[in-house]
């Protein structure tokens, strides 16, 4: 990354926590909104926001670490999310999950050499009668076999490129 980008993210992650820092909780908040902007939370974020909200690094940090959503490494092009609630592993989500992590060669939280997919577990769809179920970039699928895994991800490089 360019030192001009890195000097942009320091300036946008600074203008959302300047933003949001009178909101109650605000901590998430910023961490939402500069996730949101910059695809991750850069490890530069957590001295700039333990700045502006007057916390330790230790504690924005913490936050970051305890929470599965946020990431600070930048995501593939398409997120894939495979249910590990009670219904799904009921209906085999065990199985799903280890041929994607085959399938793809990467652990939940990581991304794909080529970049194209990063593997996230989610706990609900909400799409519990069609167990198991995963997400790619937003669109639920349920009843998904390892075929269907590797269909629709064949299709989604194929078509959102």
């Amino acid at each position: 990354m360019s030192s001009t980008n890195n000097h942009h993210d320091e300036e946008s992650i600074s203008r959302i926590a300047r933003a949001l820092k009178g909101k109650p909780g605000a901590l998430l908040p910023i961490l939402h909104d500069v996730q949101q902007e910059l695809g991750c939370i850069p490890l530069k974020a957590v001295p700039i926001i333990a700045e502006e909200l007057n916390l330790t690094r230790a504690e924005v940090h913490g936050v970051i670490s305890f929470y599965h959503d946020f990431r600070s490494n930048p995501p593939g092009r398409h997120i894939v999310k495979i249910c590990q609630a009670e219904s799904c592993q009921a209906m085999g989500c065990a199985a799903l999950t280890t041929y994607a992590k085959q399938h793809l060669d990467i652990g939940f939280h990581d991304t794909t050499k080529d970049e194209m997919f990063t593997l996230e577990p989610v706990y609900c769809l909400g799409n519990c009668a069609c167990s198991p179920a995963m997400m790619v970039d937003g669109e639920i699928y349920g009843r998904v076999t390892p075929q269907r895994f590797q269909q629709i991800l064949e299709e989604t490089a194929r078509v959102k490129l």
